[in-house]
């Protein structure tokens, strides 16, 4: 099978302009990169934000607790891949003190958030997002994005985009394994 010169050319340019690019918006997203937990044993920040129905919910109300901080909107399609198993883990860990929250960060009204919820039969609480959280956990650029947080409320990892259920799922158990210490 002979290949075209010409076809070759054009791959390998396409590619060079492809990785130039990304490597140029990563270094620009790194340098206007928001201050946030970054590092594997920063604390998580604290926020206050209104859940569906209208309490004021704090991240620190879950102290004691493994978390997992999901970010997502209602038009994000690996949000909607990823929600059915964030379901099944809540059923399956929360009795081992687990609990997942989701914080909504798109501009869809509260109620039709809650209907999205509702139809994707969500069994966590959901909160209403504000640029300002985005910006304190490093700047949410992409979506979903979770952190993982341990039960004294240390970020353990932060994973961008939509992961496997058994990645997902293997980051629930390294927090659930951790064990809060006195204040």
């Amino acid at each position: 099978m002979k290949r075209d010169p010409v076809v070759i050319i054009v791959v390998a340019m396409v590619v060079s302009l492809m990785l130039v690019f990304g490597f140029n918006m990563a270094r620009k997203s790194k340098n206007n990169s928001v201050p946030g937990p970054q590092a594997k044993g920063d604390t998580a920040p604290d926020f206050t934000l209104q859940s569906l129905d209208g309490k004021t919910i704090r991240l620190s109300d879950w102290r004691g607790q493994a978390v997992l901080l999901n970010f997502w909107a209602t038009w994000c399609a690996p949000c909607k891949i990823e929600m059915p198993w964030f379901v099944e883990l809540q059923k399956q860990y929360g009795p081992q003190g687990f609990q997942i929250v989701g914080v909504a960060m798109d501009d869809a009204s509260p109620k039709d958030i809650a209907d999205f919820a509702k139809e994707m039969g969500v069994n966590y609480p959901v909160l209403l997002g504000k640029e300002s959280v985005g910006d304190a956990y490093g700047g949410v650029q992409f979506l979903p994005e979770n952190f993982y947080i341990d039960r004294n409320g240390k970020l353990v990892a932060r994973a961008f985009g939509l992961k496997s259920r058994s990645e997902i799922e293997d980051d629930i158990k390294a927090i659930i394994a951790s064990r809060a210490t006195p204040k």
